[in-house]
Parts: C-alpha cells; structure tokens; sequence
C-alpha cells in the first residue's frame, strides 16, 4: 500500500508505474488479509483436531507414541498372577506362539484391516500385540479411548504415513457415531503408506452385533456393522490350544511357572484363559455369595452382567447397579446371607486382585464400571435359550441411559419377543430424541418407525399405520422416494395394510418397494429378500398359491446360502414355505417342515420367545389337516397357556390359539368345551 508514496520518492513519474502499483497494491493487501485469515482458521483446526486427538487417545508425554514403547495392558492385554510380586517380576507371561500367528503376521506387512475373533481371554489381544511389536514396532500407535475418539483417530490415522489403528473390543467403536465403512476405506485407500487396523471382537459379540432383525434400526445398525467387518481380514483364535500350541507351552514351561499352571488345567481351561486369570475371577465371584462373605458384592457383578446381556454396553452407573442389584440380592436369600455394606461391596468388587484384574473395573470415571468380560462369556453360555433379564433391571437402566442406549436395550428385548418391554424402551428412545433433537431429525424418525413396528407385533396395527404413515410422509419430503429410509418406511406401511387385510394396497406397496430395492442394491440383500418375502405373504392371503410357493423357494434358498440354515430369516422363510405347501394340500411336507423350525426355533430361542409359539401353533394345524386331531389339541392348549400367560388373554394371538383349539375340540366332538373358549 505505500509502493505509491515510494516510487515518488525515488522520482518514477511514468503514469505506467504508478498506475499498476495503485491497482496491484490494495488487491494485494485484500489477497495477504485473506490468506492470512485462511492460514489463522487452518491452524486453529489443526490445533483443535490435535487436542481433540490427545484428549481422547492414548499418549506417552502427550505424544502418540510408537508400537515399540507401549505396554500391552494398556492396550487390552490381561495381566497374569505372579507367585513374587513386585516391580521386577512381569505381569505378561511368557508369549506362546500361536498357530494363527504366521498367517496374522504375513497380513500386516501391508496395509489392511485385521479383526481377531474369538471367545473372551481366548488370547486375541495378546496375539495381536505380539504381531504389531514383532512386525510393526516403529509404527505409530493410535489407540481411541471410547466411540466418540474414533473420527479424530481415524482423521489422525488417514494423514500418517505408518500407523497402527488399534480397536480392542470393536463393539465398542461401532454403532450411532462409531467407526464407519467409509471411514475405514478412506483411511486404507491410496499408495505410499503403510497403515494398518488391528482389532479383537467376541465371538458372543459377533453373533450378536451381526444378528438378523426385522426391526428398523437393528437392520440398520446391521447393515452398517457388516459393511464395516467386510472390510476385515477375519482371523479366528480358539479357546483352547491346539497340540502344537501345547507343545510350544510345555518348552515355554521352564522358563515361567505360570505356564506350567495352565498347562495342569488345559484340559478344562484354554491357556490364555487360565493365564488371563478368568476361572479366578469366576470362582471369587460364585463363593461370593456364600452368607457373611460378599454377597452384595456378588449382586452387584450380577446386575453388571445382565445389563449388558440386555444390551447395554456402555458402562453401567453405580447409581444404577445398585438399584438394580436388590433383586439379585433377595432371589439369592437377602439379609439372611448377612450381606456386607454397599461401601464393602464396592470395594471388593472393584479391588485389583494380585492378577491384576478386578471383578469390577472403571471405565474411565469413578462413576461407571464394566464387569470382567469373562464372567460375561460364562453367563452366556451358561443361560438357556428364553433365560431373560429380568425386565425391572431393564426399566431400571432406561432413567439412566441415553436415545441411544434406550434403542439398544429395545433392540435386544424385541430380538428376544419381548414385545412390551421393546415398546416401553423405544418410547424412551422417542421421547429422548423429539427432546434433543426435534420431530423431524433421522434419530426421531427411526425411533417413531422403531415404535411402530413393535405396534404392529402387539396387534395395534391401527396405531403402527398412523405412526408409518406420518413418518414416510416426512422421510418421502427431506430424503426422496429412492432413498433407504423412504423404503423401509413404505415397506413397514405395506406390513400393516397386510395384516388388516387390505391385500390389494398391501401388494402394491410391496411390488414399488421390491422393483426399486432389486435396481438398487440388487437380488440377494437382506432388504431386498425381505421385501420379497413379505411380497410372497401377500400372495398367499390373495390365494395365489403357485406364485407364493415360488417367492418363498426364491427367498429361502437365498437365505439359507447367505446366511445358513438356522438364521432367524432362514427359518421365517421356512415357516412361510409351510403355510404355502399346506394351502396347496401338500400337508406330509408342510408338517416337516413346521416341525423342522419348530425344532430348530426351541433350540436356539427357548420355548416362550413368540416364534417359537407361532411354529408350535403352525405345527399343531397342520396335524389337524393329517387327521391327528389329539396331538393337535395337546399343541394348541400349550400354545394358548403360553400366550395367555405372556402376552394377555385379548391379545391377538392368544385369540388365534382360542380360535384353533375350539376348532379341534369340535373335530373331536366335543362342542361344549369349544362353545366356552368362544
């Protein structure tokens, strides 16, 4: 700006000069402000990003530091018990190699995404750590502390040239806000660069994060998980050692004294499981509740195990464990176990054992803690199928938990049938979503679209139309008739016209929605298939049986080849199969396949869940179609006490079973009975 007053100081008059340096000077000074504030903005979001990286990753000296340099119990790896404790003696035994370890070793030496999968202290974080420092030691390390951290470590991640991305437990990093495909794909895309994900997965935690649902954000959630998991190499780690590995063990023996105690105890315990100090803890926990021991203590872990099998996975309030913990407490013998103080209980749940784990743990704040995952693991294995949570606890951690949260406990209670208790917690999800975020936000739709279909499965179809109705009506303005979101809503919609009967509304919503679906994403997704089958339903109740039969064939032959025989969608398909071979009169193959998911269903679900009850009845007819009218009785009259029991003498389905056994009782001539059940 002063280039003007200083050529005519040093006498340049040429109106040339001065003419160019009078335009050039001020665009200039424009152009420096600009860049300037540009170059202030860039470095504040670098410094932001920085800081938010450093709050929500691990760090050694506020850096992030290198694969070398870390200690792998910060990173997931369970400490083992030494007979001389003290600063010199290692809390990590000796490494065993473990017959996965050439093939995960041979992964990382490019860039890519490595998921070890297996049973809680199966050994996968210690496998995959060995790997990291064996292969990558001078990688940097980026290590998110919680769901909320994994956009900035993923950002992080994406701009370095040698990273290792590490997840321990992935659960935790997936789901609303969690690590995405696209995040992922981004990160690995491109040459020049050597970045790698590491992450350890449950298998508990697989089979339920990848369950089928027909409830819309579980099938979101779904969709979005396994898009993610694609992206995984997959390596599965066994509990157990195989003889190889034993043998390894036996020469590492000498060497640590604990390896000689797991390998006395490999014939019930794996290993790492054993050396991970899982039957410990397990055992501690049992004798707890022993009377004057600790049995509050007890109830406590017991309450934190329930609440995440019923899906609550962030960790649990105090507040909450120990409301919810009287009911464990009093089922147990109550005060006559002479239970300690709620002070006593917390601090034995949640001292550090000399193994370096306590039963209880902090999840970061004084105020949340997670149960030892092992005792988790056991409880799985050990409830039966249709073995609940107890649905106060459930109530109980609703008032305490988030949209999000009150969604995960609804998603698990409607997998389970447990219909009521579903509604009850996506209301809570609805109610916390319209409060932070308005009637038209995604979260808010999805939890309206959420409630209507448990509506619809407690026989409210009345209510889940209206409900549908609203939400595609506002999913159709803000996102377009193509759109996911629009379609499952249309798709949820035709569900309800089908079950009041208005057949020919039902088929053409769902011939629109399958045409758009097979453009879309093509014949064999899940959304797809589920358009089709429900299509084929349709068919069905309008007496087009042939067309129907073929639908079903179609679906579940897909299913069964996508998914496997005993999914849940499989044995739906089955089921739909059945109806459609007794309409056709084909009754001897009807029955086998009724009794076949029948089976199945009581295996994997127990004998209460509401699909259990639908295959129980559905078998029941079909032998009253085979001429078998006492076997049919017998069936029916267990059916109607169960749903009378769970769901309400005037719920629609007890109706059905009502309707079903009077029918027998007539065949069987004995109309009076039949007259009283109406």
């Amino acid at each position: 700006m002063a280039a003007p007053s200083v050529l005519a100081v040093a006498g340049v008059k040429d109106w040339r000069w001065l003419t160019l340096v009078a335009v050039v000077g001020p665009v200039a000074a424009l152009l420096s402000g600009v860049w300037q504030e540009r170059f202030t903005r860039a470095v504040q979001v670098r410094d932001e990003r920085a800081w938010e990286l450093a709050e929500g990753s691990y760090t050694l000296g506020g850096k992030l530091p290198r694969v070398r340099d870390v200690d792998p119990i910060v990173l997931g790896v369970h400490p083992a018990p030494t007979r001389e404790p003290g600063p010199g003696r290692d809390r990590v035994p000796v490494y065993i190699d473990r017959d996965t370890d050439r093939g995960l070793r041979a992964r990382l030496g490019g860039s890519g995404f490595v998921l070890l999968v297996g049973d809680s202290t199966a050994g996968k974080s210690r496998a995959a750590f060995e790997a990291i420092r064996a292969v990558l030691p001078d990688h940097m390390l980026i290590v998110p502390l919680g769901r909320e951290a994994v956009s900035a470590a993923v950002r992080a991640a994406g701009s370095a040239r040698r990273c290792v991305l590490w997840l321990n437990d992935l659960e935790f990093y997936l789901g609303a806000g969690g690590l995405s495909y696209k995040q992922v794909a981004e990160m690995l895309a491109g040459e020049g660069h050597h970045r790698v994900i590491v992450a350890t997965l449950r298998t508990a935690e697989e089979d339920r994060l990848t369950a089928a649902s027909e409830e819309e954000t579980a099938r979101q959630l779904q969709r979005d998980t396994q898009a993610v998991l694609d992206l995984a190499h997959r390596i599965f780690l066994e509990r157990q050692f195989t003889a190889a590995e034993r043998t390894r063990a036996a020469e590492a023996a000498g060497a640590d004294p604990r390896i000689a105690d797991a390998l006395t105890h490999a014939d019930t315990w794996g290993i790492a499981e054993y050396l991970a100090c899982g039957p410990r803890l397990l055992r501690e926990w049992e004798n707890a509740w022993s009377r004057g021991a600790h049995p509050r203590g007890a109830a406590l872990i017991a309450a934190a195990v329930d609440l995440r099998r019923a899906g609550y996975l962030s960790g649990a309030p105090r507040p909450l464990l120990e409301e919810a913990h009287a009911g464990y407490l009093e089922a147990r013998g109550g005060a006559r176990l002479r239970p300690e103080s709620m002070d006593e209980a917390w601090r034995w749940a949640t001292q550090v054992r000399q193994t370096g784990n306590p039963l209880l743990q902090s999840t970061g704040d004084d105020d949340h803690v997670e149960v030892f995952d092992y005792l988790l693991d056991v409880t799985q294995r050990r409830s039966p199928a249709g073995d609940h949570v107890p649905a106060e606890v459930i109530t109980a951690a609703l008032r305490y938990g988030d949209a999000a949260q009150a969604a995960d406990l609804a998603t698990t209670a409607y997998n389970m049938g447990r219909y009521q208790l579903a509604a009850t917690a996506y209301q809570y999800a609805l109610n916390a979503n319209l409060d932070q975020h308005g009637p038209k936000h995604p979260d808010t739709l999805t939890s309206r679209s959420d409630l209507a279909l448990v509506l619809w499965a407690l026989g409210r179809p009345a209510e889940a139309e209206a409900e549908n109705r609203a939400v595609l009506k506002v999913r159709s303005q803000l996102l377009g008739a193509d759109h996911p979101g629009t379609l499952t809503s249309r798709s949820n919609l035709a569900l309800v016209l089908w079950e009041v009967g208005r057949l020919a509304e039902a088929e053409t919503e769902n011939r629109t929605v399958l045409e758009v679906q097979k453009r879309l994403f093509g014949p064999d997704h899940p959304d797809t298939l589920t358009s089709r089958h429900n299509l084929a339903n349709v068919l069905r109740d309008l007496g087009q049986w042939i067309e129907a039969e073929t639908e079903n064939r179609v679906v579940f032959e897909a299913r069964t080849r996508l998914f496997g025989p005993d999914h849940p969608d499989t044995l739906t398909s089955r089921d739909n199969l059945a109806y459609v071979l007794r309409d056709l009169g084909q009754w001897t193959e009807a029955e086998a396949e009724h009794r076949a998911v029948l089976e199945a269903r009581m295996r994997l679900f127990g004998a209460d869940h509401p699909d259990t009850l639908t295959s129980r009845s559905d078998h029941a007819v079909v032998l009253r179609d085979l001429g078998r009218p006492a076997e049919a009785e017998t069936e029916h009259r267990a059916v109607l006490e169960a749903r009378t029991r769970l769901f309400g003498a005037e719920a629609p389905d007890t109706l059905t079973s009502r309707s079903n056994l009077a029918a027998v009782l007539r065949d069987l001539g004995r109309p009076a009975e039949a007259d009283e059940l109406g």
